[in-house]
């Protein structure tokens, strides 16, 4: 069973399932989950809590151990399972294939994992848990939906604000959840429950966004200059290299230029995509992408990317991440 975040808390107060697993990119969303979900276990009168965690000496008969050794006068139990790899082994994939099969009686077992991608969700033994248990994907709300998540927070100090203060919040603490979720609390402190002004959440927010080079693709494919603009600003900030920077922004390039090669071939919009490698749901950026990029803007825009690699090599003189504003804004452009 697949569970969404804001699921759980009318979830919980059900029967509770006897296993949940949890995984996702967000720490912060993993950690209030398995706090919410130990909570309403200890007050459903699962007092005893053992605490298992994978390492690389890890045995995994404790599992078997932590089910069979109920205390004679406790009462039930939670089994905190934590596997920081999110990779059991072939030995621990077997365990929770059968532990999952016939889950121990008067137990709830609780697993966090990391962000699992397809193929580990595809794997036996977490098909195994998500067949017999309740599954949370926790991911932090990308940009476009992290004004929605803020509001959510704020609401619950009995606080709100205008869309234009969510979305200055958002831009300004974009990647980092619990800073984000610090940020709300301290709105909480500053200033009595009711509605906030654009003024007081710029005066209290600080800008503790985290920027990442997958964020920067999405926002070139998008063709959101100003965000690609404030990305850049913020990876030049962070420290990271630049040839990282360039590497990400050559591969859509090339990816948009063979597309539209064969557009322009007579090609659909489906041929031409599977022809770049760009198949199913990953599509609609590249779409959105090709619709406003001519061949000729793609060549240039590579033309410029194979001057910056000789700019950053030190063999052609020029300001490197001022070069890397002008092709973002190229690729940008309507």
């Amino acid at each position: 069973m697949q569970l969404r975040a804001e699921q759980l808390d009318s979830h919980l107060k059900g029967t509770l399932a006897p296993l949940y697993v949890l995984h996702g990119d967000e720490p912060l969303l993993v950690i209030e989950a398995a706090d919410s979900i130990r909570t309403a276990a200890r007050a459903r009168g699962f007092t005893e809590r053992e605490v298992l965690v994978v390492t690389q000496y890890f045995k995994w008969s404790a599992l078997a151990e932590a089910a069979g050794n109920m205390s004679l006068f406790g009462g039930d139990k939670l089994i905190d399972l934590r596997l920081p790899t999110g990779k059991p082994g072939r030995d621990g994939g077997d365990v929770l294939t059968r532990f999952a099969a016939s889950p121990p009686a008067g137990t709830v077992t609780l697993i966090t994992l990391p962000q699992m991608d397809w193929k580990a969700q595809k794997s036996a033994w977490f098909g195994a848990l998500s067949a017999t248990g309740v599954v949370m994907e926790l991911n932090a709300p990308p940009l476009d939906r992290l004004p929605d998540w803020l509001a959510a927070r704020l609401a619950r100090q009995q606080q709100s604000a205008d869309r234009d203060a969510l979305e200055f919040m958002a831009t300004h603490v974009e990647g980092n959840l619990l800073a984000a979720n610090q940020e709300v609390m301290k709105l909480g402190l500053l200033h009595p429950p009711g509605r906030l002004t654009l003024e007081q959440v710029r005066n209290a927010v600080m800008d503790v966004a985290r920027y990442d080079v997958e964020d920067l693709r999405q926002a070139l494919l998008a063709g959101d200059a100003a965000r690609a603009s404030r990305l850049l600003d913020g990876l030049r900030a962070e420290g990271v290299a630049a040839p990282l920077v360039l590497w990400i922004i050559v591969a859509e390039l090339r990816t948009l230029a063979i597309a539209r090669a064969e557009m322009d071939a007579g090609r659909s919009a489906d041929e031409a995509l599977a022809t770049a490698r760009i198949f199913g749901a990953r599509q609609s950026p590249y779409r959105r992408a090709l619709a406003r990029l001519s061949s000729g803007a793609t060549r240039t825009a590579l033309m410029q990317a194979a001057r910056l690699d000789r700019m950053i090599k030190g063999v052609a003189r020029g300001d490197v991440w001022d070069e890397f504003l002008q092709i973002a804004l190229r690729v940008c452009a309507r």
